[in-house]
């Protein structure tokens, strides 16, 4: 029976398309359900488009995560994957997917981590310092922003003339081309 995963993204959603893509064909896991603290959000369309059911949840649902853990068991998930998720995951939800919620990041953790430190805020941050290089982390979830034991990095070089948008663009190229298949061996690994 395939496993079940749920991904949590908070913006356009790229890479949420890029997982339930990878997975539509899989025979270990599907994606079985996307869920977004953003009713605007542009994952969900995308997610809806692509035949996946969709769930909003407003910022207080995640403050102690009750309605949200009633869903995740509702569409019996046994994993979870956030792509561009912007809240804390809940304790709540921690303890119960110990290990088995993981996120993808877009520098080499423990550079450019923490609160508020997501999407071109990174980018900038990397080019203002000078980087030569830069890439994604993924990593477990923990109880704090980005400290989770980490799973897999990739890098990519940072030259000189590039912008925060070059770098963005390589980033992006590192997470589609990794998440789905470390998603894959860490779901067989675990599950």
């Amino acid at each position: 029976m395939k496993k079940k995963i749920a991904v949590f993204a908070s913006g356009a959603g790229t890479n949420a398309e890029n997982l339930i893509r990878y997975f539509s064909e899989n025979e270990l896991a599907e994606i079985a359900l996307v869920v977004s603290n953003r009713g605007n959000a542009g994952v969900l369309e995308r997610a809806r488009s692509l035949g996946v059911p969709a769930l909003v949840f407003p910022k207080a649902d995640w403050s102690a995560g009750d309605a949200v853990l009633t869903a995740l068991q509702k569409y019996c998930i046994d994993f979870v994957v956030l792509a561009g998720f912007l809240l804390r995951i809940p304790d709540l939800l921690l303890h119960a997917y110990p290990n088995k919620i993981i996120n993808i990041h877009p520098s080499l953790l423990p550079k450019y981590g923490g609160k508020g430190m997501y999407g071109d805020r990174v980018h900038e941050a990397v080019v203002a310092a000078g980087e030569k290089e830069t890439g994604i982390t993924i990593h477990y979830i923990n109880g704090h922003y980005d400290k989770g034991d980490i799973i897999f990095q990739a890098t990519c070089p940072v030259l000189a003339e590039d912008t925060p948008n070059d770098v963005a663009r390589k980033v992006h190229q590192l997470e589609y081309e990794h998440y789905p298949l470390i998603v894959e061996e860490v779901v067989r690994t675990i599950l």
